[in-house]
């Protein structure tokens, strides 16, 4: 191809792309969905006579897909992976892992083969970090769920480098046979450690070194070269080039000059991004898009279901409350640029035009999704049952205090985390061993027709108890022992048995999601159902988490009528903030009197809203010598009623806002 063809050809990609991006602004539609629209007009499948080389565009793409990919690893340094800390991870886990299964189980009942279905699954699993971002920066959002929101992508950022490095590997024909699928993720641990430590000990020193001593464009040039060079060594070793571009970002942010180098290249990373998702949009067949329409529409709900829910009760589970979880879920309800990425690794086809047909539909509802979220969260919170309201306020409470003091309770529990992760590693094997290895070895020992599946089911049962019993009572005991780091037990009276009960019950529905999701999407390719399984534990879970709510209202009405009567005589010598030493789990209890002018005032805690806006709940209404304990919603509110909160420190801060003007804090 001569120069000035290569020319022409750069002309028709860019002025396409500037002219319909254009369009889309004005049109408050996202860009990326305008990239792609001129990639199908550009493209060979429609009539337009502006047809640009697919083949250049292609090459072009993959530097598009590597400065993206360096571009993710430089702001996601050690630290910064550590700080947005363990709720993140586990949230990420759980959400990714209920997606790609529930995906995969949807492909398989749709038709497709087990590693199709599994590409599927892996491509609905994360979201779009661009189209978040954008989201948040055009509306003005900032702190508060956001942070959430942000420390979930990081981790599912995380997962999909993991992701993609086994896809690659799968779909270069290695397979989904457990000696081959063992020795694969052998390979791919010991090429990360080997890349990571290795590159900690000569990047970050000689990025600095440069940044201190060199100009701007040097230090660009070092870091493009970097990137460029781990990528191709990923290249040789097997993975995508994505995955090398990724570790040489998060390298080069460890030397604490991300920032400078993320300026310096994203606009290359800009320009060649457009042209990824332009060469997207020239693979697509308008044809081909209609043809799987049905599927497109079956995995778009997946998306919009699934995805909301499983963050939601994540976020929940993690300690935060209804709010805030319902809108981390909604704000994440859409899959983006790594959808492309790995449905181009895994081989384009009808796979591609599925991630962009669900894609174009979740981009174009998000946007609307996260404008109302607030209006959501809040129709949620106003119809879940009174007693799982007041639970909510006091879980979230409970695990602030229980995250005040992180590090050291890791510290503690580690080696029991492990065992469990260890447990759950030895399971899966067995499992995976058994549908692909054990057949042969029946067969070589000379057993036929139903005998195999027999023995083979009564062979794995007898090698996993040990193990599934071994995950049951360390989930129980971690369980009880977290809850006692919040709820102590007393003597010679447990007072504190109600309120722990229910954390022990929802701490071990916690875990056994975050530990049996990953384990279903490990062994679904081979045993499909698998899913149910879990469904029917954590059904089991919420059944018994429902009866230790309602034991734990109890112990609720007790402390409101307890704080009722202390608002009631303020002579008493107890403030509410002791009230835990007599009715234990009942930290994190403030009082607010309302004054004259509060907006408050003539309106009932329903029409406040107080409980979805704040996560605070009102216990009592303390309203001269007579009040309420445990006040209905549509009670109205008057002027000198003392309201006794409870909730998180942040909930209560939040609940003190909205009550303001002239309101007065009776009780820290």
């Amino acid at each position: 191809m001569t120069g000035s063809r290569v020319l022409i050809e750069l002309v028709v990609v860019l002025g396409t792309a500037a002219v319909v991006t254009v369009l889309f602004q004005a049109l408050r539609l996202p860009v990326v969905l305008g990239y792609v629209l001129a990639g199908l007009l550009i493209g060979p499948h429609v009539p337009v006579p502006l047809v640009a080389n697919a083949a250049l565009v292609h090459i072009l793409s993959e530097l598009g897909v590597i400065l993206l990919m360096f571009t993710i690893g430089l702001e996601l340094p050690l630290k910064t992976i550590a700080r947005v800390g363990l709720p993140g991870a586990l949230t990420a886990l759980f959400e990714v892992g209920l997606v790609i299964a529930i995906g995969t189980l949807v492909a398989h009942l749709l038709g497709f083969d087990s590693i199709s279905a599994f590409f599927v699954g892996a491509c609905l699993g994360i979201s779009s970090t661009m189209l978040v971002a954008k989201a948040f920066e055009e509306i003005g959002w900032k702190g508060g769920f956001t942070e959430i929101v942000f420390a979930v992508l990081v981790f599912e950022d995380l997962i999909a480098i993991l992701i993609l490095a086994i896809v690659a590997a799968v779909a270069s024909g290695q397979g989904l046979d457990a000696p081959d699928l063992a020795i694969m993720l052998g390979k791919l641990a010991g090429f990360l450690v080997l890349m990571l430590v290795g590159g900690l000990l000569i990047v970050p020193r000689a990025v600095r070194w440069i940044a201190q001593r060199a100009r701007r464009e040097t230090l660009a040039i070092t870091a493009l070269a970097v990137c460029f060079g781990t990528s191709t060594l990923a290249s040789q070793a097997g993975y995508s080039v994505a995955l090398g571009a990724f570790i040489a970002g998060v390298l080069i942010a460890e030397s604490g000059r991300g920032h400078d180098v993320f300026q310096l290249v994203l606009p290359f990373r800009d320009i060649f991004a457009m042209v990824f998702f332009v060469s997207v949009g020239m693979t697509i067949d308008p044809a081909e898009l209609a043809i799987e329409a049905p599927q497109i529409a079956a995995f778009t709900a997946v998306v919009l279901l699934a995805k909301p829910v499983a963050i939601s009760v994540g976020v929940f589970l993690a300690g935060h409350g209804i709010n805030p979880a319902v809108r981390s879920g909604l704000s994440l309800a859409q899959i983006g640029e790594f959808s492309f990425v790995i449905a181009t690794v895994a081989g384009g086809g009808s796979l591609l035009a599925i991630a962009v047909g669900v894609s174009c539909a979740t981009t174009l509802t998000s946007p609307l999704l996260i404008r109302n979220s607030q209006g959501i969260a809040s129709w949620v919170s106003a119809r879940l049952p009174p007693r799982m309201a007041t639970f909510v306020s006091f879980y979230e409470s409970w695990l602030a205090r229980l995250r005040s003091r992180e590090g050291s309770t890791w510290k503690r529990y580690r080696r029991g985390v492990l065992v469990l992760v260890l447990d759950a590693g030895v399971l899966v094997t067995i499992v995976i061993a058994a549908s692909t290895v054990g057949p042969d070895l029946l067969v070589d020992a000379g057993l036929t027709g139903h005998a195999i599946p027999a023995v083979l089911l009564a062979a794995s049962a007898v090698l996993a108890a040990p193990f599934a019993i071994s995950m049951i009572r360390r989930i129980a005991l971690l369980s009880r022992r977290l809850a006692l780091e919040v709820i102590p037990a007393g003597e010679p009276v447990d007072l504190g048995r109600a309120p722990r009960r229910a954390l022990i019950v929802t701490f071990e529905l916690a875990m056994s999601l975050v530990v049996a999701v990953p384990i279903v999407v490990a062994v679904q390719p081979f045993v499909p159902g698998s899913l149910a399984l879990v469904l029917v534990v954590a059904l089991v879970l919420l059944l018994v988490m429902r009866r230790s709510i309602a034991d734990f209202e109890g112990h609720v009405r007790a402390g409101s009528e307890l704080i009722l009567e202390l608002m009631s005589h303020p002579q008493a010598d107890m403030p509410l903030s002791q009230v835990e030493t007599i009715l234990p789990g009942f930290g994190g209890t403030a009082s607010v009197a309302l004054g004259s002018t509060s907006p408050a005032i003539g309106r009932s805690l329903a029409q406040l809203d107080l409980r979805a806006r704040t996560g605070a709940t009102v216990l009592a209404i303390g309203r001269g010598e007579h009040g309420l304990a445990t006040p209905s919603p549509t009670e109205p509110l008057q002027a000198g009623d003392v309201l006794a909160l409870a909730g998180s420190d942040e909930a209560i801060a939040a609940a003190r806002r909205l009550l303001a003007t002239d309101t007065v804090a009776t009780d820290g």
